[in-house]
């Protein structure tokens, strides 16, 4: 086996009626400035290497020859595809009213090895922009059939309002859609399986509207009407650094950490996904250095243990873990001294 090292990634953009400009003329992505790209898809299971002895390979090819040395001695080594995908969305329109299944009704019905859980943290927001969370009063499936056919459903969604730096969980079986105006960060199980259920009457280039999944979405939607908000982040200091979690749940952890200079970061055994934000980073070990643009992504092997990252600006990265950054996380609260209760009501908001 090669050396371990950050795995710089080219991200894959994707073109969507209701997408803008932001990820071309701000995000630094390469792409055309004409085309309307909804997302950037940073790390996934087909994302190339861009640097160093594994260049040209997919994150899925290392996956499968690199086993444990790539995510982890988990529950996961033995998957075909990496288990989460992180994104840049940008909504210059708002998307489908939608939502998505869970691991058991996606592998039951769609023969998928999991549903869809997301979560979001809003990067840019103009002003009046809002979500689409749930809905604002209890429903069933007569109802939501009934308020579709009359056109009338969206007297029933709630409607929640956002700014940049809003955190916000979505499991799965969720009513959602982001609204127009809005940059996101967004961190997914590996799926693609949605299930449409209203898509504001848009028609593509040929004059097409999408495919709607109705029945499908009314076995999965969550009818009870909604109160959740923006996430609680937990902040604590571990290593030198200021360190904010932000979500874990059963699938994945997502952590933003503070970078004034240097820090250090140590893997835990896990594959960790580190995009930067706004400026430049560089990614140190001791064989390797990997700059990191603003905005772009790297894969930390979990079998590299340490890295060193380093910023001429104070500035902060997103870091991305599979499955088991609670447990991570309690025995770094608990190596500190830290009194965990706190962290078990952060927990508790992804019940």
């Amino acid at each position: 086996m090669n050396r371990l090292y950050p795995l710089l990634l080219t991200p894959h953009l994707v073109e969507a009626l209701w997408g803008g400009d932001a990820l071309v003329s701000r995000y630094g992505k390469a792409g055309s400035a004409t085309a309307t790209y909804g997302e950037s898809w940073e790390c996934w299971s087909d994302n190339k290497v861009a640097n160093g002895t594994e260049a040209g390979k997919s994150i899925g090819e290392l996956l499968h020859s690199m086993g444990p040395a790539l995510i982890g001695l988990t529950r996961l080594t033995d998957r075909k595809d990496f288990p989460v995908l992180t994104k840049i969305i940008d909504a210059h329109q708002p998307l489908s009213v939608q939502v998505h299944p869970d691991d058991v009704y996606a592998r039951r019905v769609e023969q998928a090895p999991n549903g869809k859980t997301e979560c979001w943290v809003i990067l840019e927001a103009l002003p009046g922009a809002e979500l689409i969370l749930g809905f604002a009063q209890d429903c069933d499936a007569e109802q939501y059939r009934r308020r579709l056919q009359a056109g009338s459903l969206s007297e029933i969604l709630r409607r929640v309002p956002v700014k940049k730096g809003d955190v916000f969980y979505i499991p799965a079986g969720t009513l959602h859609s982001i609204g127009a105006g809005i940059v996101l960060f967004e961190t997914q199980q590996t799926s693609t399986t949605t299930y449409r259920i209203y898509d504001w009457d848009r028609v593509d280039a040929n004059g097409q509207k999408r495919v709607l999944q109705v029945d499908k979405a009314a076995d999965v939607l969550d009818f009870r009407a909604s109160s959740r908000g923006p996430v609680q982040p937990f902040n604590y200091r571990y290593l030198g650094a200021n360190r904010r979690l932000l979500v874990i749940d059963d699938h994945f952890g997502l952590e933003q950490l503070e970078v004034p200079g240097h820090v250090k970061f140590l893997t835990e055994a896990a594959a960790t996904v580190i995009q930067a934000h706004d400026e430049a980073i560089l990614l140190r070990t001791i064989h390797d250095e990997v700059p990191l643009l603003p905005w772009q992504c790297a894969l930390i092997p979990a079998g590299l243990d340490r890295v060193e990252i380093r910023a001429e600006q104070p500035t902060s990265v997103f870091t991305v873990t599979p499955a088991g950054a609670a447990t991570r996380a309690r025995k770094r609260l608990t190596a500190l001294g830290i009194d965990t209760a706190p962290f078990d009501a952060f927990l508790a908001q992804f019940v």
